[in-house]
Order: structure tokens, then sequence, then C-alpha cells
């Protein structure tokens, strides 16, 4: 028989109370049982890459793995060679110049620097500024932090780019901090610079840092290179930029970041991080060196590679009459719901009769609701098989 002390419950703190939910993971675990009872699921709501590491980043980790120097513990804020070769990669992709004993910062995955920047810069009634649509996990951090997010909203009317000057005035008051996201995840846009002038500036006369993640950044199309916020005049006074492998160089579970641009952000980073962590495995962080420091062909081979899946999908959508705008950036599609629908009856009716995941727009703020989100993580002949699984449902046919 349980005594009182065994019926206990452990109370949790109340930052893990204030988490968000975590939309994602009841879509994985819907996909999870449609595919258990047998059914051939085509997985495009999640957001991981399908493509191997390229071999040469392997095989330097295998080689490096046999180096004593790294069986021990590694530098706090990571070793140097492997910040030079981010500094590098910027100088020589984007023409920006950083510092790299004060201007990288070595993160566990990008998604680990956004959720620190909270931690860092937050206190409990200050405001952040998100993006809506915008990536979950932005929130999370915010919450840990115990401060409030005012929303701005990505409409197609305006290329997905958040209106600054409609953020109300008592929250621009209390704002400390914004994230941009380009090329945007769920929607696929990307920003010009004349949006990163104006965010440049817009920081500046608010005392707001601009925290740009550049998850996709080697990832756009019809010859169009994204640009990096950094290369806007006066970008490294008002803000950073997180970087990440995972997307690049299909290294997601490497966990491999960075955090890039004002030495006093940097600096509060590799602060908190000291309280966590002791930085990467160093067999890693010098494999990671070489994929930056070394040939880029995979990089533009791997671009190559989603912009065929990008036109395959849309010829294929245009063939059974799901009209949307091609993405300009990033490898995920952002479709219009049919009337009628909302995003999750949406997701949920291609689950149960196509057996086809995608992901609610919902799940990505309110001004997701009446889209669903697609990846591109598979293969061509694959995309075209669920948009004809979609197809025969006839929900387009009018």
């Amino acid at each position: 028989m349980l005594t009182d002390r065994n019926q206990r419950k452990i109370a949790p703190a109340d930052r893990l109370n204030g988490l968000p939910t975590q939309f994602f993971a009841k879509l994985v675990a819907k996909a999870n049982a449609r595919a258990a009872m047998g059914h051939d699921v085509i997985n495009l709501g999640q957001g991981n890459p399908d493509q191997p590491t390229p071999p040469h980043i392997v095989a330097k980790l295998q080689e490096a793995a046999a180096n004593p120097l790294y069986h021990k513990y590694p530098p706090f804020s990571g070793y140097p060679f492997l910040k030079e070769a981010v500094a590098k990669r910027y100088l020589e992709d984007y023409g920006v110049e950083l510092d790299p004993a004060s201007e990288v910062a070595i993160l566990f995955g990008g998604k680990t620097g956004l959720i620190e920047i909270s931690q860092c810069l937050l206190n409990p009634g200050d405001v952040c500024l998100v993006p809506d649509p915008g990536y979950p996990d932005y929130w999370s951090g915010v919450a840990l932090a115990g401060a409030e997010m005012t929303f701005l909203p990505l409409t197609a009317e305006n290329r997905f780019l958040p209106d600054l000057g409609a953020i109300p005035q008592d929250k621009l008051a209390k704002a400390k901090l914004m994230f941009l996201n380009y090329p945007n995840n769920p929607t696929g846009a990307v920003a010009d610079a004349d949006f990163y002038e104006e965010v440049v500036a817009f920081a500046a006369e608010h005392d707001i840092v601009a925290a740009s993640d550049f998850a996709y950044g080697a990832i756009g199309y019809d010859g169009k290179r994204p640009i990096s916020f950094l290369q806007t005049p006066g970008a490294k006074d008002v803000g950073i930029e997180f970087y990440t492998l995972s997307k690049s160089y299909n290294m997601a579970g490497w966990r491999v970041g960075f955090a890039l641009g004002n030495a006093e952000i940097i600096s509060m980073i590799n602060l908190i991080q000291d309280h966590y962590y002791c930085s990467l495995f160093g067999g890693i962080q010098e494999a990671a060196a070489l994929a930056l420091a070394g040939p880029q062909a995979c990089v533009a081979e791997l671009g190559s590679m989603y912009e065929r899946r990008r036109d395959a999908l849309f010829a294929a959508l245009a063939e059974i009459g799901w009209k949307a705008e091609k993405p300009a950036g990033s490898f995920f599609c952002w479709l219009p719901v049919p009337e009628g629908w909302s995003s999750e009856s949406f997701a949920d009716k291609l689950l149960q009769e196509a057996d086809v995941v995608v992901a609610p727009g919902a799940g990505f703020g309110e001004y997701g609701e009446g889209y669903v989100r697609l990846g591109l993580l598979t293969s061509e002949d694959r995309l075209r098989e669920a948009v004809r699984r979609i197809g025969k449902l006839g929900i387009f046919e009018n």
C-alpha cells in the first residue's frame, strides 16, 4: 500500500510551468501512430535534413576523434581555430569582418543561442518582439526569462516582413530584444537590404537588440543568395546573428552553431555558457572548421537539390489546382489551406486520408492560421507522390 509520502508529487519550478506547449510533439506523435499502423506515411511536416553530412567532414571527425587532445575538456568558449573558420566564411560569403576572439561565440546548435539570448538580455516585465508566424523556440527563451512577447504579424501583403511602425508605443517602450528570421521559417520569405537598414535604424532609435536567425542563409533560389543582417552598416552596433551548420552542411545532429556580431552580447553569451557547458567535443570542432574553411561545392549542390525539389513540388501542386507562391529561400513551402478548413483540421485530413504529414500554420502563431508548412526534405518522386495523394481527395477540384 502506498504511503502519503509515496503519493506526493514533486512540484516543478514556476519557470517550467510557464513554458509554451510543444505543438510539434503532438504532430510527431500523430505521424508515428499512423506509421505504426502500417501506413506509408510521407512526412513533410518536420525540418530535419534528409541528406547525410558530406563525407570529407565525416572523415575529418573520424580522424580527429583519435586525437588525445580532444579527449580532455575543451576550452570553455571553444577552440580559436573554429572561431577563425566561421569568421573566414563570413568574410568570403558576405564581406563581413568579424574578430574571432570577441565577436564569435560557439553554440550547441543555433537553437541554444536563441534561448540563451533572452536569458542574457530580458528581465521580468521586459518585452521581446517576436515574428508571427515564427519559430516557436523564440517563445521558450522569453518564457524562461520571465519576460513578455509582442508579436509582429508577417503577412503576404507585406512580403512576410514585419511592419515596425505598427508596434504599439506602450510595448515599444518596454522592448529590449527583437527576433528576425530570413530566409524565414515557416514562410520561405527573404529580406532585402532596405529592410535590414530599417531594422538597424529602428533598433538604434529604441535601444533594442536585434537578433537575426540566419539558419537558412545558404538556401536561396532563382540565382539569388540571401543576404546577412551583418552586411548592413551599423548592424554590429545593435545586434547579433545566429548561424548554424545544421542546414548548410547537413549537420543537424552535430549541434554546431554560432552567435556573431556585437562584442558585448557575445561576452554575455559566453558567460552564461560558462555556467552551462564546457564547449563542444574537440573532434567535432575540428570537423566543423573543415566544413567552413574547406571546399564549398557541397553547399552549392545542396541548394541546387532543394531548388529542383521546390520546382517539382510546385509543378505537381499546379496540376491539382493548389495555388501558392514559391519560397525565395529556406527549404520550407508555405501553402494556403482551402476555404472552409482550419490549418489543423486540414493537416489532420491529409494525414488520415492521404498519409501525408504537413505542419499546421497555427503552430507558428496566430498569423500562421490559414496555412500549412511543407518541407522539401524528401526526394522529388516522394514529393510528387504526396501531391498526387492529396489531389485524389478532390479538395482542390473547384
